[in-house]
């Protein structure tokens, strides 16, 4: 059976959050799955997020989060593609790739300017899949800067 792609429901925040508490682990948080769950329901609830879920015999393998935001600049919608994961046992099957696809489809049919995304220095894994689809690194005279609030 091949998989599917399809934008996520309320429903589905049972199922997603395990692959995002995943997702955290492997970004050095450590495992939270009641925290997780209630991120994903939160931001699924209110519509905050578009989530994208790719699904194999009724089993979601893999996600792709987008949080929706603007360009002042260029006066433009635009999607922070925040979170990708796809379960080990998804893996090798294109997921990924399908995900960040259905990504990009709905930026363009929401009119968007572009899709932004981060990932850390030492995932080449991620770089080669958004570099083959496109991507390309932002300008090296540009910081990136963070104020943590707590």
């Amino acid at each position: 059976m091949t998989p599917t792609i399809r934008p996520a429901t309320e429903s589905d925040a049972d199922a997603i959050a395990p692959l995002f508490d995943q997702y955290r682990q492997f970004y050095g948080r450590r495992p939270q799955l009641e925290r997780a769950h209630e991120f994903i329901r939160e931001r699924l609830e209110h519509a905050e997020s578009v989530i994208l879920v790719a699904e194999d015999a009724g089993k979601i393998l893999g996600f792709v989060q987008l949080f929706p935001s603007f360009t002042s600049l260029e006066t433009e919608r635009l999607w922070v593609l925040n979170d990708l994961y796809v379960s080990p046992e998804g893996r090798g099957r294109g997921l990924g790739r399908a995900l960040m696809n259905a990504a990009r489809e709905h930026a363009v049919k929401t009119g968007a300017k572009r899709l932004t995304l981060e990932t850390m220095d030492d995932n080449r894994v991620a770089w080669s899949l958004y570099e083959s689809l496109g991507y390309k690194r932002n300008n090296p005279d540009i910081r990136f800067y963070t104020l943590e609030l707590d």
